[in-house]
């Protein structure tokens, strides 16, 4: 069997890091890839970047190195801290070629007596670097697998009754920071479809699958943010609110929901309610209102709340996202 072996902080994992595996996969029969930790070029977790090449490569074999050497350079002190790390700590001996597009690739080769195996040095095919991408990830998305750059988005939703300024905030907020906002489609499928101002059960699962693969297109297109208008949460509240019960895939998208968004605000009923021919009252808004607050305390998702006018609310989400980077706890956030 032959064994080819990679590493990098990949931080962010580009199109360039896939190439050199690709490489390797065409040509060893078995791939290694160390991945180091980098707290101090990213805030993306190990783990998250990890998983993300599990995710696209699972026959390749990923190796955490949570206690890798983080220094950078050619010294000869530098050197052998890797070249131990990698053979007395990893235990990774026994490798045929060492796949790169570095510096390192001449020692790391020798010290494992393994090809030198040079993948792109010169930047033909990406001509791109993750110090360019970290500078600016929207300019250069096209270098990342949209799974790895959703995880560098921020998906800020806003849920709340209908009536409470979900859609007017969220598009507000989207040219403020000139980025995407995904939009209610539950609204837009219930104008379409609607017996008698009613949709069945598994015409919410519809508004649900359909809205988050919607979603996924817009995080794609996103500059930093996404503000989502309601999520499958809401469409769940709906479905318990008008059926007493929900669809099993319906019970999995709103699970699905409690880990997907990084911060979640709830517009207030504190604004005038607007009776248009489409809403059922002020009275059905408050009591939707608790159920939807009511089911994200059972959840146990932290949430802001967003009281007073258009100006103040987006004064407070615009003070709380400035502020904020992604995975970082939310507790830390100053409200």
């Amino acid at each position: 069997m032959q064994i080819g072996l990679t590493l990098g902080k990949y931080a962010p994992f580009h199109k360039g890091h896939q190439y050199v595996i690709e490489t390797a996969l065409q040509e060893m029969d078995k791939v290694i890839v160390i991945i180091y930790d980098a707290p101090g070029i990213t805030t993306v977790p190990l783990n998250i970047r990890a998983d993300q090449i599990r995710r696209l490569y699972p026959q390749v074999t990923v190796t955490e190195a949570w206690d890798g050497p983080t220094m950078i350079g050619n010294s000869p002190e530098i050197r052998k801290k890797h070249e131990d790390y990698i053979i007395d700590k990893l235990n990774i001996k026994h490798v045929d070629a060492f796949y790169s597009s570095e510096f390192y690739g001449q020692h790391i080769s020798q010290a494992l007596r393994a090809k030198n195996r040079i993948v792109d040095k010169e930047r033909i095919a990406y001509n791109i670097s993750s110090t360019l991408i970290r500078q600016n990830p929207y300019k250069y998305r096209k270098y990342l697998d949209p799974g790895v750059y959703s995880d560098l988005i921020i998906n800020a939703v806003f849920l709340g009754a209908p009536s409470t300024g979900k859609t007017t905030i969220t598009e507000r907020l989207a040219r403020k920071f000139n980025t995407k906002q995904m939009p209610e489609y539950g609204r837009e499928y219930w104008e379409r479809h609607h017996v008698n101002r009613r949709l069945t059960q598994e015409q919410l699962v519809e508004i649900a699958e359909r809205h988050l693969k919607i979603e996924n297109q817009k995080i794609a297109e996103s500059d930093r943010y996404l503000f989502t208008d309601t999520n499958a949460l809401t469409t769940f509240i709906f479905s318990q609110y008008y059926h007493n019960a929900a669809a099993h895939r319906l019970e999995k998208l709103a699970k699905l929901a409690e880990k997907r968004y990084d911060i979640i605000f709830v517009c207030g009923i504190d604004i005038p309610y607007n009776d248009t021919w489409d809403r059922s009252g002020d009275m059905n808004r408050t009591i939707f209102q608790k159920r939807i607050i009511a089911d994200i305390q059972k959840r146990k998702l932290p949430f802001f709340l967003l009281q007073g006018d258009l100006y103040n609310r987006i004064e407070k989400v615009s003070h709380i996202i400035s502020g904020y980077s992604k995975y970082q706890n939310i507790t830390e956030l100053s409200d």
